[in-house]
C-alpha cells in the first residue's frame, strides 16, 4: 500500500470535521462565529488562559490575539477577570454563551464521528482512533493559518 497521499487525506479530514463542526455551530444559532473562534475555544475552555497562553496556543502576536480576544468579549463569548495568582496578568475564560457553543460544536464533531462510523464500521474507526492518537502526540489543535 502506498502512502503517498497520506498527508493529503489527514489534511481532507481534518478541513472536512472543521467545516462540519463549523455548519453544526452555525446551525445551533451561532452565526458569528468562525473555525478561528474554535480554535481558540479549545484554549479558552475550563479553567481559561492568559492571552500569552492564548497567542501561543494559536500561533499568532500577541496583538494579533487581543484583536481576536476582544472581539469575542464584544460578541458575549469571553470575558477578562483578575488572574487568580498573577495580578498584573488576566484571565480569559469563556462565558455561558462561550461553552453552550463549545458544546454545540461537540455535538456537531460526534454527529461526523457517528457517520464515519456508519460509513467505515465502529471496528475500524476504533483502531483509526488508536492510530491517531500516537500520530496526534506532536500536534496542537490549532489553525495553521
Amino acid at each position: 500500500m502506498a502512502y503517498d497521499d497520506l498527508p493529503f487525506r489527514m489534511l481532507a479530514a481534518s478541513n472536512a470535521m472543521t467545516e462540519a463542526i463549523d455548519a453544526g455551530v452555525r446551525a445551533a444559532g451561532y452565526p458569528d462565529l468562525r473555525p478561528a473562534h474554535g480554535f481558540a475555544f479549545v484554549r479558552l475552555s475550563g479553567p481559561g488562559c492568559t492571552l500569552v497562553e492564548l497567542a501561543d496556543h494559536m500561533g499568532m502576536t500577541k496583538q494579533s490575539a487581543s484583536t481576536l480576544v476582544a472581539d469575542l468579549e464584544r460578541k458575549g463569548y469571553v470575558r477578562r477577570s483578575p488572574h487568580p495568582v498573577d495580578g498584573r496578568a488576566t484571565m480569559l475564560t469563556l462565558t455561558p454563551r462561550g461553552v453552550a457553543a463549545t458544546e454545540a460544536a461537540s455535538r456537531a464533531g460526534r454527529d461526523v464521528v457517528r457517520r464515519w462510523a456508519r460509513e467505515v464500521g465502529d471496528e475500524r474507526l476504533e483502531v483509526f482512533a488508536q492510530v491517531a492518537a500516537v500520530m496526534a502526540r506532536e500536534g496542537r489543535v490549532r489553525p495553521t493559518w
